[in-house]
Order: C-alpha cells, then structure tokens, then sequence
C-alpha cells in the first residue's frame, strides 16, 4: 500500500483516511425526538481529536512526549499561569497538589500528619480522600444554597491552630467566594488549593481584575475525565505561579525524583554527576535521587494529543454551556415555587458544568428524579451529598476521629436529601434543553 513513498507521504495517507473515517462514522448528526435518552454528559469532539490521536500513536512514543509538553504550554498560557503539569486523572491532580503541600522544602508551612485542612463534605470524594490517606485531618465547613458553595461566613469558626490549608471545589462550575476565602487564607497564613475540575473556564473578578478559577489560590487542579469541560478521556492537570511548589508538583508526579531534566533527556541540566544529596555518594546519579515518595502519574501523549485539539475548540465549549445553563434557567422560570434554581456566585462568570435543582419543602426528590429519569433524561446527585455518612467514613465516625464538622452540615443534609443536577454540556441542542425543562416542569406539578 506504501511501496515507493516516503514515511511522511505514509503517515499523511492515514490521517487523510481518519479524518474521512471519522466525518464519515463519528460525526453524522443525530435528530432528537422527544423521549430519546439525553445524557447529563458527552464527548463534543471531531476528526482533528481523533487525526490528533493516530498521529501520536503513529510514532508509539506511548508516554508523554511532544504532545504532553504542547499541551501544558498552552493551558497554562490559557490560563495565564506559569507553570502546568499534565497527569494521568483529576484525581491525580487533587492527590499531587495536596500532597505537594507536605514536603520538607516547605520548611516551616509544610503539612504535617495531624494537621487540620478546612474543606467541605458536599462534593467528590477524590478532594478530600488525599487528606485523610496522608493523615492530615479535614475540617467540614456547610454550604450555601442556591451557590452550593463553601459557607464563607463559618471559615473563622473551622479554624484552629492546626489549621493549614483550605482546599475546596468550585461547585459544578459555580465559583466559591474566592474573594472571603483568598482573605481568610492570607490572613491566616494558608496555603489555598483550588479543585478547579469541575469549573476550567469559569471566571472570577478580584481587586479589580478578572481571572480564571484556579488560578488565584496557591495551586489548581483540572480533569480531562470524558464528562468534563473538555477531555482527552483520562487525564487532568496541576498549576501554579510559585516555581518552588511547580518543582515539588513534577517531583511528586515523577516518582518523587529530585531531577527535573524531561525524561528521555540525560544530563539535561549538565550536573547529572556532581552533587551531593542526603547521605548518598557524592556524584551518585541525580536521576535516581529521590527528594520525595512519590508516584508515577503521568499522561501518555496520546491522550495530550486529543487534549491539544480539545484546547482549541474549549472557549467555544464554555459560551455553549453558559448558553444551555441560560436557556434552561428561563425554561424552569414559574417553577421556583416547587423547585430552588442555582444562582452564580458574585462577581463570578462560570463555565457551569451541570444545573443544579433543589426540590422545596413538600416536593419528593426521589419522585422528581424517577419522573424525569423514566422520561429520558439523565440527572445525578451532587456526588457525595454528605460524604461524612458514606461506608467509607463507618470506621472513623465510630471512632470519633479523623475528622471534625465545624457547626453543623444543615444545607450539607439538605443537598443530600432534596437536590439533584443536570447536564448542559456543549453537545446540547436547544431542542433537549426546551425538552429538559419541560420534563421537569411536569415532574414537579406531579
């Protein structure tokens, strides 16, 4: 089939061909009719993800590579921070960035096993499991409804003085109020890890100017995972400003090396063979120095490859979803007598990842849910609802340790009884979101 051209003039031929194959099987657009499933999520992708893709695995690199290194440089110019570093899972992101906060290098701020770190029990586990596997303890704050967001007003009340982090989520893409928590964390001395997973491309104005979530706090954390604001199927992202914690993040990410020449790359730095670390030889390999117990969370590059055509086409990504959350909210207008509808965080612009539905007094969650499930779309709950009383906390709340709830979780048990979400992802036409809302609307006059 190649005989007589080149490898370029090879490789050209194939990815002309999954380009067609994709346009041609991938890409048809579908007619929705009323009944027809519509997921709270979906890949939004076209043949460039999937050219992208057979071009790296062409070169069978199969770690991170040339795409890998493309891709950090251009989130971190979108976000217009200085440093990124690509992983495997968001849950990766949210384990390295903690886990980032308890090196010795820190010195004096390091976190230590005991060490209290404020956060909240409405959310996904993987922000707080880092924590508790580490042997720090976290500190559960409530929430507000309709921001179902970190209840700034109670940080003072959490605080103690083994308090030394805050690291929390910005709620289906709804900002928290960074402004009262940036102060309260600088007031204290904290450190602030943002888990921007479920809000990249959401927006907040603070002294005067506009920046990314996840970018305003000490380190951010993003995930690429399918249903997410955009995907290279599995995979997330680390970043931040401070070049110290940039080279704890790579450290821990890269099996706690003290090295940071890119892999592949020997003597990079030209001082692979003079230095004297711990109580090694002097001129012991410094690729196999260790400053950290770390992991291997890395990325391969074909994953980075869908994730650099994904970039391109994320801010049209973010306008669609503030579209489909706008539309959706106008469609349930008439229904806040039955059903509390989400309201943005001030001076926030989200990129919202779901809509969030609390059901008032007298109006059965689970009947709503049932309702609008049998009808064809798709709702979730607010992952844990209240991860305190899952199976996963039997051991601890039976011994009264581990952990501590400052105040009481009201809006917490609230969420977890009376709230579900759905999707306004990009792939939403206005005909499912029209749909969406008049399901809803029936499901509450029930």
């Amino acid at each position: 089939m190649f005989e007589g051209k080149s490898e370029k003039q090879a490789r050209d031929e194939i990815l002309a061909m999954v380009k067609n194959y994709c346009d041609e099987y991938h890409n048809r657009p579908e007619e929705f009719r009323e009944g027809d499933r519509i997921a709270y999520a979906a890949r939004v992708y076209d043949a460039e993800e999937m050219v992208n893709l057979v071009d790296s695995s062409l070169e069978f690199w199969l770690t991170a590579g040339r795409y890998a290194d493309r891709f950090e440089k251009e989130l971190a110019e979108y976000l217009g921070v200085r440093f990124c570093s690509l992983v495997n899972s968001g849950s990766s992101a949210n384990l390295i960035a903690f886990m980032a906060l308890t090196s010795p290098l820190l010195k004096e701020r390091q976190v230590l096993p005991g060490d209290e770190i404020i956060t909240v029990a409405a959310g996904f586990p993987t922000t707080v499991a880092p924590l508790i596997q580490y042997g720090a303890v976290p500190v559960f704050v409530d929430v507000t409804i309709p921001q179902y967001n970190i209840d700034a007003a109670q940080l003072e009340t959490a605080y103690s003085k083994k308090t030394k982090a805050v690291m929390i989520a910005h709620t289906l893409g709804n900002p928290f109020d960074l402004k009262a928590v940036k102060a309260f964390c600088d007031r204290h001395g904290l450190w602030l890890i943002e888990d921007n997973c479920d809000a990249l491309g959401s927006k907040y104005t603070i002294d005067g100017e506009e920046k990314f979530t996840g970018t305003i706090g000490d380190i951010g954390t993003s995930s690429f995972y399918p249903p997410h604001h955009m995907t290279m199927g599995e995979g997330g992202a680390v970043y931040t400003d401070d070049p110290l914690l940039n080279k704890i993040i790579r450290s821990f990410r890269d099996w706690g090396r003290d090295c940071v020449c890119p892999s592949g790359r020997d003597n990079f730095c030209g001082h692979r063979f003079d230095g004297q670390y711990g109580e090694l030889p002097a001129g012991y390999d410094h690729k196999y120095v260790y400053s950290h117990f770390g992991y291997n969370l890395k990325a391969t590059d074909m994953q980075a490859a869908i994730g650099c055509a994904q970039l391109k086409k994320f801010p049209g990504f973010v306008e669609k979803r503030r579209r489909n959350f706008d539309r959706l909210r106008e469609g349930l207008s008439g229904t806040e007598d039955k059903l509390i509808l989400p309201v943005p965080c001030e001076n926030s612009r989200p990129s919202w990842f779901g809509f969030l539905i609390t059901c008032r007094e007298g109006v059965d969650r689970n009947k709503v849910v049932q309702y609008v499930e049998k009808h064809g779309v798709q709702t979730r709950m607010l992952f844990a609802g209240n991860l305190t009383k899952h199976p996963c906390f039997d051991q601890m709340r039976a011994a009264k340790k581990g952990y501590r709830i400052a105040g009481a979780l009201v809006n917490t048990d609230r969420i977890m009884k009376d709230t579900f979400w759905v999707g306004v992802y990009p792939g939403m036409t206005d005909e499912k979101i029209d749909y969406m809302a008049k399901i809803i609307a029936e499901a509450v006059e029930q």
